[in-house]
């Protein structure tokens, strides 16, 4: 049971995909920390610019009110009139901190009167009741508290501008005046608004910098990064003589050089493998050569002894019988060795010509006595352009492994279809066969598993007339037996695979399939295997009907991973008895 993934795992994911990029999150991470750097560094400076520029304008208008209500309003007599009042307050507004007053006392006619300087923009219902009752509140006098009244302060907003209300009782016998003063700050709101935009300003600015360093320095990073991707691809394709030029003591630096050592490492392993691999193969192939001219004379001789068989004493017509289908076996499989030589060389060649298929199955049935076993469901006239000796090396195997190991009657049907895409089946020069083999088996087999026939629809290619680019020929060999087990499915084109190791011997070579599926693969084609919903095994060789295009980049040593190109001249190759592929009976079921 896999574990959930963690928080931090979700996250990375999710901005993965919003952020696809290393250069485009690099941007978004410098942007991001611009923004709050600045963002914090202009809110930090406009909140202490605020303070001080409203505490500023706050005190000195309080100052100069409470100097000029000890002055003036101190001078008023205990028993005043409205006019003295409303003159006080006239006189007191004429400061230069520009701000209104009202003046309440009690006149002598015990009335309570209050004057303003403008009573048109201040009133009495403009200063807030809890700063009217913290005014007239008259405090003990102690030690912590040297006055019974003082002045107090509060802002506000009237018709949408702010302004400071102060007020402040005069200290003396009652009834004595009481003082309160509106002034506007709309000014220090104007001059911090215009601070704000400044800060705003700077702070877009500062994040467009930072956009730009980001780009900077993801091209800076990246420019490393890009050619080590470019490094790695190369190396991928086989070009390890890739190397990165190294500058500098950084990160990226040592990682270049890590590359470097690897690559230097991986090519050397590589030569040696491959001076390996080529003694090896010259090994096979001198060893072929060397075994045919002893192997010619052994077959003359056997086949002497054969026809004299009838006149041999009973007691030794076995032995002389066992001789000869083991000399046979071992011809065979020289050849089979010589051929699967050629195709590990890269010397392997087409010799293409116009055959008409139906014909072509029809004649390699007829020449190893196959006609009674196997049904052929193929048009006439079907064309294709192609090796007919390969193709014939194909199909014996093909059809002869289908009897060995299947049952009869087996079905052979030829169609075409319009090839998807328009691209050959085609290998990368350098491929191992079992590599090859066991991973497109190991495909099929996956498809198989369930019992599902692996079918495609037909395409457009016509049932006969000239072969067209894109078609495809479509030759299903299916048999009656038991089918494949699955278990070896994956293997059936593996070199010399057995499928029950305890009976390692066969008839065959254990080469035949893999020859045929090298033989396809020269055609630009390939051949899978599964098993039939209904019982019994299926193989499906698919080649294109014009081979001329992939045999021209062969010619031409086309080494861009579309063929399996090589060079040299062709020779005997095994004619296909259908005797050289896996045992796919021996203790597997079949």
């Amino acid at each position: 049971m896999s574990e959930a993934p963690s928080f931090g795992e979700r996250l990375r994911t999710r901005l993965a995909g919003v952020l696809p990029t290393l250069r485009l999150r690099l941007v978004v991470v410098f942007a991001l920390v611009a923004l709050t750097a600045a963002v914090s560094a202009s809110g930090i400076a406009y909140w202490l610019n605020r303070d001080a520029v409203l505490t500023r304008a706050q005190n000195a208008a309080l100052n100069d009110f409470r100097k000029t209500m000890e002055d003036d309003a101190g001078n008023l007599p205990r028993t005043v009139e409205c006019q003295q009042l409303r003159e006080a307050a006239q006189k007191m507004a004429r400061s230069s901190q520009d701000y209104q007053v009202l003046l309440t006392d009690r006149t002598a006619e015990g009335t309570e009167c209050a004057a303003a300087s403008n009573e048109d923009d201040f009133t009495l219902r403009n200063v807030p009741e809890p700063l009217r009752h913290a005014v007239n509140k008259k405090r003990t006098v102690d030690k912590g508290n040297a006055y019974p009244y003082h002045l107090y302060w509060q802002r506000i907003t009237k018709d949408g501008d702010p302004y400071l209300v102060g007020g402040a009782k005069l200290i003396g016998e009652d009834p004595a005046p009481t003082g309160y003063m509106l002034k506007s700050l709309a000014p220090e709101r104007d001059d911090l608004n215009s601070l704000a935009w400044s800060l705003g300003i700077a702070t877009g600015l500062a994040l467009i910098g930072a956009m730009l360093l980001a780009q900077a320095a993801a091209t800076t990073v990246l420019r490393p990064v890009r050619r080590l991707g470019e490094a790695a691809r190369r190396l991928g394709e086989g070009k390890l003589d890739t190397r990165l030029r190294v500058s500098g003591t950084d990160e990226l630096a040592e990682l270049s050089r890590t590359f470097n050592d690897a690559a230097a490492s991986l090519e050397q392993r590589v030569d040696d493998l491959s001076a390996r691999e080529e003694s090896s193969r010259r090994f096979v192939a001198d060893m072929s050569h060397e075994l045919r001219t002893p192997m010619t004379a052994i077959s003359a001789v056997t086949e002497v002894l054969e026809e004299e068989q009838e006149n041999l004493d009973p007691m030794i017509a076995p032995a002389v019988q066992l001789v000869v289908s083991e000399t046979r076996r071992l011809n065979d499989l020289v050849e089979n060795l010589m051929e699967v030589t050629r195709f590990d060389a890269g010397t392997a060649r087409l010799v293409l010509d116009d055959v008409d298929v139906a014909d072509q199955v029809t004649a390699c049935i007829d020449a190893r006595a196959w006609l009674d076993a196997v049904e052929l469901d193929a048009d006439r006239g079907i064309m294709a352009r192609l090796d007919p000796r390969r193709l014939d090396v194909v199909l014996a195997n093909l059809i002869g492994n289908a009897l060995k190991h299947g049952g009869s009657p087996v079905r052979v049907s030829v169609r075409t279809e319009r090839r998807s895409g328009g691209e050959p089946a085609a290998e990368r020069p350098g491929e191992r066969h079992g590599e090859r083999a066991g991973e497109r088996a190991g495909q099929r087999a996956e498809g198989a598993a369930d019992g599902t026939a692996d079918t495609r629809a037909p395409g457009a290619g016509a049932a006969g007339g000239e072969a067209r680019d894109g078609d495809e020929l479509v030759i299903e060999v299916a048999d009656r037996g038991p089918g494949i087990p699955e278990e070896v499915l994956p293997h059936v084109f593996d070199r010399f695979y057995k499928a029950s190791a305890s009976r390692p011997r066969s008839e065959g070579s254990g080469l035949g399939l893999s020859i045929a599926m090298e033989n396809a693969h020269i055609h630009g084609g390939s051949i899978t295997a599964h098993n039939a919903d209904e019982g019994g095994a299926v193989f499906t060789l698919r080649l294109p009907r014009d081979a001329r295009r992939v045999a021209e980049e062969r010619e031409a040593g086309d080494d861009t991973g579309q063929a399996h190109s090589g060079g040299g001249p062709d020779g005997d190759t095994d004619e296909g008895n259908g005797d050289d592929d896996v045992n796919r009976g021996s203790g597997g079921g079949r």
